[in-house]
């Protein structure tokens, strides 16, 4: 890219995985970033969102890159409902021309509306990004509905930004242009996932002890907030039915919210080795990925991708997910990074795990070719690939 390309991102609020990849582009030599973020959650809130606890991330958000709040007039400002993200001024801002394109994270909110809207109406290059997916379960009446709405505003967009396949197929069966849409991935500050795990990997054995798990124990790791969508008790039953069969088998649950409980009450009348590690901020998540020998991700359709993949492989860790979580078809390579199951088959989920201690050399190795794998969804990556969608709709080539 030759010409230097002023960007503009409208995002909902500061996000733990968003923050590595803005500081990114912020560096990129060719590209002017402004972030505009339409709420900053308030502890309670993140609580709400189902992480269990009121918390603020142990991680810088908003250094290493320009960005500011735009002031957001909605009757009851939150996070979670389209009209709890209302800020008018973003038209004003857009249509002073001063950015060659705007980035509007997904369009579920009233403020991206109103981005849309002020792009399509002052001409500058609207790029939209989403990691939706068709595998996502809806009843008859809301997929007519979106048909018919959806085709009228998605072949609108001068860039369609894809997390990957799936998100790819959704911007396609909603009348995207074929050339519209490209390939960005979700991404990590694997590099640092990478080095923490190196770090840490001496210290497995204390870690291991810290939380009740064996020394030699082959250990199943869920991550992440204990909410329906997660489907974290179908985890504790998994371990459950593959320990009964292999006492070597024990799992740990590393997160919180609404259904923590019921797991725990699951786990201590059935006897399940499972250990309960609570909420773990950004500062000490790697943790769970060196105590652990595989990450297990259950969850519905609901999941459009799954970010802890991301982290568990960068960590050097083999990943099972459901045919449902969106970054099946992008990371999990059956046999080689991991595994896929059926959704909700809890004994499948089981047989998975006995097999993989039945062959105990081939979680490192699996473990290997994960963390190979990760480094084709790195922050450079996606970074070049933005870069180069916005030379290609600005019409650089």
């Amino acid at each position: 890219m030759t010409t230097r390309r002023r960007l503009a991102i409208v995002a909902t609020h500061p996000i733990q995985y968003h923050a590595h990849w803005y500081r990114a582009l912020a560096a990129h030599p060719q590209l002017g970033l402004h972030v505009y973020y339409c709420h900053q959650a308030t502890p309670p809130e993140q609580s709400q969102a189902g992480f269990g606890i009121e918390f603020d991330w142990d991680v810088p958000l908003l250094g290493g890159y320009s960005c500011s709040f735009l002031k957001n007039v909605a009757r009851r400002p939150e996070l979670g409902r389209f009209t709890g993200l209302d800020t008018p001024e973003i038209k004003t801002i857009i249509g002073s021309r001063q950015y060659d394109a705007v980035m509007v994270n997904g369009w579920n909110y009233k403020s991206a509306w109103q981005a849309m809207r002020a792009c399509w109406a002052s001409g500058v290059k609207l790029m939209v990004r989403s990691d939706s997916h068709l595998h996502t379960r809806r009843s008859v009446a809301t997929r007519m509905a979106k048909t018919l709405a959806y085709h009228r505003f998605i072949p609108r967009f001068d860039a369609c930004l894809a997390a990957g396949e799936w998100s790819r197929e959704y911007f396609l069966h909603y009348g995207a242009r074929p050339e519209r849409v490209f390939i960005v991935p979700h991404a990590i500050d694997d590099s640092f996932f990478a080095r923490e795990a190196e770090r840490l990997r001496p210290q497995r054995r204390e870690i291991r002890k810290r939380w009740g798990l064996g020394e030699q124990a082959i250990v199943f790791a869920f991550v992440g907030k204990c909410i329906a969508k997660k489907r974290p008790l179908d985890f504790v039953r998994a371990v459950a039915q593959a320990a009964a069969h292999n006492p070597t088998i024990q799992g740990i649950v590393v997160g919180d919210g609404p259904m923590r409980s019921e797991c725990e009450s699951f786990a201590q009348a059935r006897r399940a080795p499972v250990h309960f590690a609570g909420f773990l901020n950004q500062s000490r998540i790697t943790e769970a990925y060196v105590a652990c020998d595989a990450l297990v991700l259950p969850s519905n359709g609901d999941e459009t991708w799954g970010l802890v993949v991301n982290e568990a492989m960068a960590c050097g860790r083999l990943c099972m997910v459901s045919d449902h979580v969106g970054c099946g078809p992008d990371l999990i390579v059956p046999g080689e990074t991991g595994m896929i199951f059926p959704l909700g088959n809890i004994a499948a989920l089981a047989e998975s795990m006995k097999d993989s201690v039945r062959e105990p050399e081939r979680l490192t190795s699996m473990g290997e070719n994960a963390r190979q794998t990760i480094k084709g969804h790195s922050v450079e990556v996606a970074v070049n690939a933005l870069v180069q969608c916005l030379e290609i709709i600005s019409g650089g080539r």
